[in-house]
């Protein structure tokens, strides 16, 4: 089963750096994750987020190459190929894997203007790893489905000191 884990930043792109990293501890097999967004809010309050996979175009190039084989076999390729990719485009446009958008979009109403929350489903991951990286990188949890012994280990990681690693 996954877990929640909902971290607030008062800086605009904190969010960004810090899913960056996860992608990296997730090379390294430490952590895996199912679903990684972020979610900004500009100056003027309007919110935005930021997919890790844009479902909608990886709809349509999927829906092409399908379209354009099922057409070749009717001889009509180029015809097949606008179907499939526009088929395919919409399928990935209504499709939701991982934290639900609407979810996502009211907790991001109540943030503070020109700051980011990043939301993370994480299946599994290696905890003293994965909180050393984390370690100092600043941000509030705002929700999750952790225990409470594990969220307050992972609010002390992000409000801990920075840990200089170059010595």
């Amino acid at each position: 089963m996954s877990s929640l884990v909902v971290v607030g930043y008062d800086n605009m792109y904190k969010a960004e750096e810090v899913r960056l990293a996860l992608r990296k501890l997730q090379t390294e097999y430490l952590i895996d994750l199912e679903d990684a967004v972020v979610a900004t809010k500009d100056a003027a309050g309007k919110v935005k987020l930021h997919q890790a996979l844009n479902l909608t175009a990886t709809g349509a190039v999927s829906g092409g190459f399908w379209g354009a084989l099922i057409g070749m076999i009717f001889l009509m390729p180029i015809v097949g190929m606008a179907i499939g990719a526009s088929t395919g485009a919409l399928s990935g446009a209504l499709t939701d894997l991982g934290i639900d958008d609407q979810f996502m979009k009211d907790l991001a109403a109540n943030m503070k203007p020109e700051s980011s929350t990043l939301f993370v489903l994480v299946r599994s991951m290696t905890p003293d790893k994965v909180l050393e990286q984390l370690r100092g990188t600043g941000g509030t949890l705002i929700q999750t489905s952790l225990s409470h012994e594990d969220e307050t280990k992972l609010q002390a990681a992000l409000s801990a000191a920075k840990v200089d690693q170059s010595a």
